[in-house]
């Protein structure tokens, strides 16, 4: 088997209409098709709800469901606020600078820019508290051969100690930044 791509992502959001209109607003994605039952396909569960899906560029889609009947959505308190998110690419630093400019314009915060060295990118969240990344790709193919060499040492280093290996340390010196 192989995978072919991605067909969806879905989470949770706490209105559709709201999450439709505010991610055609501020990250352009137009609304592609709607989907409402009062039961749920795969378990049969009495469990009204609203798939919306979104495209997100290139063949990839984001949907969402507004599930009314459920408790209000949380997060896992176990897992720190930044590391469950959601990373979209686009071209130019350019364009993700007028992304952050537009959100802060209506106050929606901003952290960033960030440069990871191979990208930069800037975060903020989405009216569900989703968080987004937009990633502007800055690294060379240098880079990219240089990390692809490591990344199993790298892996089996951390396997062994869950402490950050030093192999791609190179990443945090002067002349790549």
């Amino acid at each position: 088997m192989a995978i072919q791509k991605i067909h969806h992502v879905a989470y949770r959001c706490r209105d559709t209409k709201e999450t439709v209109e505010w991610y055609k607003k501020y990250l352009e994605m137009d609304f592609i098709l709607a989907i409402a039952e009062n039961s749920v396909p795969s378990t049969k569960e009495p469990d009204p709800y609203m798939h919306i899906f979104l495209d997100a560029g290139a063949g990839n889609i984001l949907a969402f469901f507004e599930i009314p009947n459920s408790p209000p959505m949380g997060r896992d308190p176990n897992t720190p606020t930044w590391v469950q998110h959601l990373a979209l690419e686009v071209e130019t630093e350019q364009e993700m600078m007028a992304a952050k400019r537009k959100l802060e314009s209506d106050g929606i915060e901003v952290i960033g820019p960030t440069n990871h060295t191979i990208f930069k990118s800037i975060y903020f969240r989405d009216p569900s508290g989703h968080r987004l990344e937009l990633a502007v790709n800055t690294g060379t193919e240098e880079m990219a051969k240089r990390l692809d060499a490591v990344k199993w040492e790298m892996l089996d280093e951390w396997d062994k100690t869950k402490k950050a290996p030093n192999h791609a340390q190179w990443m945090h010196q002067q002349e790549f930044e």
